[in-house]
């Protein structure tokens, strides 16, 4: 499943303060059973406005970690929290398939 929210960087603090906490943060979670991965996506045309993407096995596997979340994330996410407005968009499964076209240059019989 995928976990994504929107960070909304405050003036004063940049896009690359908050991904240097987000490093250190995920670096934690990470060690979490079932955790798979996090990303960090810049928009374009608006350098302040990040798009989360955090990766789990299972719904599961991500709410056990927040049940018993290290304290150092925490702190972590205590000390970026005045220089960002974070708007969770929601928890979403996995596809069990992904359709896509085939590659360019491909023969279509």
């Amino acid at each position: 499943m995928k976990f994504i929210f929107e960070v909304r960087i405050k003036e004063g603090y940049t896009a690359e303060d908050y991904a240097e906490a987000w490093v250190r943060a995920s670096e934690l979670i990470q060690q979490a059973p079932g955790a798979r991965g996090t990303e960090l996506h810049r928009k374009i045309g608006e350098p302040g406005v990040l798009i989360a993407i955090a990766s789990w096995e299972s719904k599961a596997a991500r709410d056990a970690m927040e049940a018993h979340k290290d304290p150092r994330i925490t702190e972590i996410i205590r000390s970026a929290a005045p220089f960002v407005e974070i708007t969770p968009l929601g928890e979403f499964e996995d596809p069990e398939w992904v359709v896509m076209p085939p590659p360019q240059g491909s023969d279509r019989d």
